[in-house]
């Protein structure tokens, strides 16, 4: 396993369009591992494919509810419901808050890391954070949704 770089706002492949994922093979389950600890490394709900310069369509999510991480592999939203305002970042926006408009509900059909077809109905920080992570793998980014004044850059505080 490895701690992969988080490509931040202006890189380029961050507005790319992602490759399906052809083969649920041992090189891809290496890049799910490298994700997961990339994620909790930077302490992040979730992460795609793109954040880590991989132009495939793989999101891994862990909103710390106790369920432990989700892996979406080709994932697919098929129905959307309702809307909820949200106070949303992203690790390759560091630093960087804003309140966006997203799904209340989403239904979702992807490949688990095991290469095995599913089909998930998330609500609220689960449907928003799917709703976030399948949005990288089309190049759109939280800040092309921001509800405009809400936008907040947070300084860091270097005194230790």
């Amino acid at each position: 396993m490895a701690i992969r770089n988080i490509r931040e706002e202006g890189d380029e492949i961050l507005r790319k369009n992602c490759r399906t994922v052809e083969v649920v093979d041992e090189k891809i389950k290496q890049l799910v591992e490298d994700m997961l600890e990339t994620m909790y490394k930077y302490n992040g709900v979730g992460l795609a494919a793109p954040q880590v310069g991989v132009l495939k369509k793989i999101v891994v999510i862990d909103i710390d509810d106790g369920n432990g991480p989700l892996v979406f592999i080709n994932p697919e939203i098929i129905k959307e419901k309702g809307k909820q305002e949200v106070e949303e970042g992203c690790l390759s926006f560091p630093n960087k808050f804003a309140k966006i408009i997203r799904p209340a509900e989403v239904t979702v059909k992807a490949l688990d890391k095991n290469g095995k077809e599913f089909k998930l109905k998330a609500k609220e920080l689960l449907a928003q954070a799917i709703s976030h992570e399948v949005d990288h793998l089309n190049g759109i980014l939280f800040v092309d949704k921001i509800i405009p004044g809400t936008l907040e850059v947070v300084k860091e505080n270097n005194t230790k």
